[in-house]
């Protein structure tokens, strides 16, 4: 469940909060019953369709809103007014219920994707503008980022501890090996990077690279450094090496062990 200003980490929460109350079953037909509707349900119509008292489908439904699921408001049924307060109806908000253990973020994937279809220049090709798009809006964050924190001139250690509040939004599992040195334990695009790893690997290093760019940190660089499970990129300064030699090529593909 999440808006675009909401937080990752903090709309994984909140999606795990909403599936946790559905998980009692009368909520969960009820919501169901309301969703189905089409329009606002009282108290009275949601108790009466699953067979239970307007105070139990009251304790049930304001769960409901605490969890996001669905909204409450004073209004008489049909839209006629009438004498006296008006019953309290319900309806469903727009909030969109995806739980992933552990995190995947496709939707950064296929936002990425689509930003490169509709801008694609003539001298690239289809690889090469995912790789661009993908660059500019990790850079785009690493600049909101700055913006937001006014770190000053970062060096490597600082400026690692910096990322890692996005790495661990972005569902990364940032591990900290050494003050200079993050490694992503969790790969948000999997099973996706398994199927395409030149394209999704090289877009998930060209990402974190304008993120490191965009925050503007001294001597850190992204390295591809596959292992498997996890991640394929490490942050550290000085550019740690693994595989053969840990670069990307001159297109942003990882090399052969990426």
């Amino acid at each position: 469940m999440a808006h675009d200003s909401t937080p990752p980490a903090r709309a994984a929460d909140a999606a795990i909060d909403s599936v946790s109350a559905l998980g009692e079953d009368s909520r969960r037909r009820m919501f169901a019953f309301i969703r189905r509707a089409r329009r606002a349900v009282t108290r009275d119509e949601a108790a009466a369709s699953i067979g239970i008292s307007r105070k139990l489908a009251a304790f049930h439904l304001d769960k409901l809103v605490e969890a996001g699921l669905l909204r409450a408001r004073y209004e008489a049924p049909g839209g006629v007014r009438r004498v006296g307060r008006q019953p309290k109806v319900y309806e469903p908000t727009d909030a969109q219920i995806t739980v992933s253990i552990p995190d995947r973020r496709h939707e950064l994937l296929a936002g990425l994707l689509l930003d490169a279809v509709l801008t694609e220049g003539d001298d690239e090709n289809a690889a090469q503008a995912a790789m661009r798009a993908a660059g500019e809006r990790g850079r785009q964050l690493g600049e909101a980022e700055r913006d937001r924190i006014r770190p000053g001139r970062l060096g490597p250690e600082r400026g690692l501890t910096a990322c890692e509040h996005m790495l661990d939004e972005h569902g990364y599992e940032p591990v900290r090996e050494s003050p200079t040195q993050v490694r992503l334990r969790n790969c948000p695009f999997h099973p996706l990077a398994a199927k395409a790893p030149d394209l999704v690997c090289g877009m998930n290093h060209a990402f974190l690279t304008g993120y490191l760019d965009g925050l503007d940190i001294g001597g850190v660089r992204a390295v591809l450094a596959p292992e498997p499970g996890e991640c394929c990129v490490r942050l550290g300064a000085g550019g740690a090496k693994s595989g053969a030699d840990g670069e990307a090529d001159a297109d942003g593909q990882p090399g052969e062990e990426g």
